[in-house]
């Protein structure tokens, strides 16, 4: 039920499962109170009832993003505040849809699944990035920290080795601290390596059971592959994942694409802003992001400031040195 007036709209629901509603609305009322910072309205719940005051698309917007929270919560999904955050943020595309004349109905939140975890886009960008993944081939995620770029892709290749879509999962990081110079450290190739690869790792461990990615580790179903050692290769039947690539070189990246086999996807992924090589030595990823632009097949999703999913913090951080950023380029 809505109601509308001059100081706004008033809009009441009900939901069905009084346990239900109660997680929605959060530990006293936490959630609501997420929406209330994000959107602008007032929210007071009572029982399983929720009242929302504000202007027309503020209660429009929390309705969508109430709506696609409780459909999880009845799928039997928990929910944390970065659910609410990414449900508003899709509640306003929605929105926006709607409001578009050429769309009968929004478009559906993108999803990866996998056995232990289900997760669904928290950003217009995300969504973006999930769908460019299903349909290409070859994908450049780039952005800053934060977005979901190298947790995503993570995800899609655990969804695709358990779908038996692809054999292998391959994943490779420049190790330019080391100067690629790998065998000079201790230990075999995966302890050489695994200090680079931790971000990888922490979302392989998110997405798959533990047993099974050490198991995969062993076989080699889940392979570790510096990007030293990838000269040569032809990749066949595997998702191959380089994270990082700011940090390769032009001749490294050209070698690193041209790896791609049959039945292989690759998703390249990296943050220009955040380039680690020697003064003088230009970043093989903005290269090839130049190089590629428009050819079939591959896709580049570019992510800002605000398509941050994590906390707060991190999103005001990247603005501000974005806005340094322009001012130096300003001569400011």
């Amino acid at each position: 039920m809505s109601v509308s007036s001059a100081e706004g709209e008033t809009v009441a629901l009900a939901f069905d499962d009084n346990r239900l509603a109660s997680e929605l609305f959060g530990q006293f009322d936490q959630h609501l109170a997420i929406l209330e910072s994000k959107l602008d309205v007032q929210a007071s719940a009572r029982g399983n009832e929720v009242t929302i005051r504000g202007s027309e698309e503020a209660c429009a917007q929390a309705r969508l993003a109430l709506h696609h929270l409780y459909q999880r919560l009845k799928k039997g999904h928990r929910i944390e505040r970065a659910d609410v955050d990414g449900a508003v943020r899709m509640a306003r595309l929605k929105d926006r849809q709607l409001s578009l004349p050429t769309i009968e109905r929004p478009q559906s939140v993108a999803q990866i699944a996998t056995r232990k975890r289900q997760v669904e886009a928290r950003s217009p960008m995300q969504n973006a990035y999930i769908r460019a993944l299903e349909a290409n081939e070859m994908v450049f995620g780039v952005g800053p920290a934060g977005t979901g770029k190298t947790f995503l892709a993570v995800a899609f290749a655990a969804q695709c080795l358990e779908r038996g879509i692809v054999e292998r999962i391959i994943l490779s990081r420049p190790a330019v601290e080391a100067g690629e110079r790998l065998g000079f450290l201790p230990g075999d190739m995966k302890e050489k390596v695994d200090p680079y690869l931790r971000p990888l790792y922490d979302a392989l461990y998110e997405m798959m059971p533990a047993d099974k990615v050490d198991r995969g580790l062993q076989t080699g179903v889940i392979e570790v592959a510096p990007l030293a050692f990838m000269r040569g290769r032809t990749l066949n039947n595997a998702v191959a994942i380089l994270d990082e690539a700011q940090n390769t070189t032009a001749m490294q990246m050209k070698m690193f694409l041209t790896r791609l086999g049959e039945n292989a996807r690759m998703v390249v992924t990296g943050d220009p802003s955040q380039i680690d090589l020697p003064n003088g030595v230009p970043s093989g990823l903005k290269e090839a992001l130049r190089i590629l632009r428009g050819v079939e097949g591959i896709a580049q999703i570019r992510f800002r400031g605000e398509d941050v999913v994590r906390h707060e913090l991190v999103a005001r951080i990247v603005a501000a040195y974005d806005e340094d950023a322009k001012k130096q380029e300003d001569g400011e």
